[in-house]
């Protein structure tokens, strides 16, 4: 089944300010991954799997580069047409182009009434929204179903964690038959053990009646976000919002923490994220896939003499004889000298991020290994 009469909006336009060192000198969803790709592949081969027709691009902070990131290599899939809104006759006309900055927006709604040109054009009855920065692999064609046989005025996706981590998510409440009572915001004290994935379809003209009428508050009548005031606004409304369970694996990558740990579980689990379900993008691989040896996921060789266990090796790196690597991500560019021991860490080429840590410490650090 393709996906018929549906539109994506591809929200990219976060500054990603918590996965700090990590954005310094790229936008979030260009952060790499599995060490085969970046965020934002994994949305995009999504939407490419699925047979999105077209695939709208919301960014702002470093779109030149996320653009021709998406245009070397999503651009010639003749099921998905990516459309980069204002810009789209810019973004094909060279590796070189510069495309000129997009007025501020405050969150993702904004994004939405700042793109409805594009999104709510004539072709499609339904919105795929989706986010840059999850990770997952997911066939959006059943989601879509089930949304139009229920008659849903949009449809979430939700998946069960551990109730001690529903802080940090939107948390949701439904009845027996997956109708959507409430979506809370990092709630103090979660009452459900269901969290919002974040990406969602909406049926275009009930949502394009929420978005005017909060418009039309102001700038303090609303936070200007999908979670904290679209979806809310249809519920209180009366809107059909149901909810569709996610079972596969699917990970939000909002901080430094998370985007080491989440990498390791790759090691412990071996998934189509890091088997060749997803286009190799970075730089360095080939023809190559990583591959899974000594309980690590090499996108690079480990040299003679080198120790590398439980650990994700990114192409470009380099690891010299007499270094060991435990339990920590290696990217692109970054180096692990001779008679360094680095453990539970991210190694980038500015330095090193500990576990837990948010900066990258000095390589004279004293609370590092020698």
């Amino acid at each position: 089944m393709t996906l018929e009469g549906v539109r994506g909006a591809l929200l990219a336009g976060g500054l990603g300010e918590r996965m700090g060192p990590l954005t310094a000198d790229v936008c979030k969803p260009l952060v790499p991954y599995a060490a085969s790709c970046r965020l934002v592949d994994f949305s995009v081969a999504n939407a490419v799997r699925s047979g999105l027709p077209e695939l709208v691009l919301l960014s702002q902070h470093r779109e030149s580069d996320l653009v021709r990131h998406l245009v070397a290599h999503w651009d010639r899939h003749p099921g998905t047409r990516l459309h980069f809104g204002p810009h789209d006759d810019l973004a094909r006309t060279g590796p070189g182009a510069v495309l000129p900055a997009r007025p501020a927006e405050r969150g993702t709604a904004d994004a939405l009434l700042a793109n409805a040109p594009y999104l709510f054009a004539p072709g499609a009855h339904d919105l795929l929204v989706q986010h840059a920065d999850h990770v997952y692999v997911f066939d959006y064609a059943p989601m879509v179903a089930a949304h139009r046989e229920s008659g849903a005025d949009c449809t979430i996706g939700v998946q069960r964690i551990e109730r001690r981590y529903v802080h940090l998510f939107g948390m949701v409440e439904t009845d027996p038959d997956a109708r959507v009572l409430a979506l809370v915001e990092k709630p103090t004290h979660p009452t459900s053990d269901l969290v919002f994935t974040a990406f969602c379809v909406f049926r275009i003209d009930p949502l394009r009646e929420v978005l005017a009428d909060l418009a039309a508050r102001g700038d303090a009548g609303w936070r200007h976000d999908i979670s904290r005031d679209v979806l809310p606004a249809m519920i209180a409304r009366g809107r059909r919002v149901t909810a569709y369970q996610v079972t596969d694996y699917w990970a939000d990558i909002g901080t430094v923490e998370r985007y080491r740990t989440e990498q390791l579980r790759l090691l412990d689990h071996p998934h189509p994220i890091a088997a060749g379900a997803l286009p190799r993008t970075l730089p360095g691989l080939g023809d190559d896939a990583p591959r899974y040896a000594a309980g690590s996921l090499l996108g690079a060789d480990v040299p003679p003499g080198a120790t590398v266990e439980g650990s994700v090796v990114y192409p470009g790196c380099r690891i010299e004889p007499g270094a060991t690597v435990l339990r920590s991500v290696v990217l692109p560019g970054a180096a692990v000298p001779a008679g360094r021991t680095v453990r539970d860490a991210i190694v980038t080429p500015a330095g090193i991020v500990p576990a837990g840590a948010d900066r990258i410490s000095p390589a004279h650090d004293p609370a590092l290994p020698p």
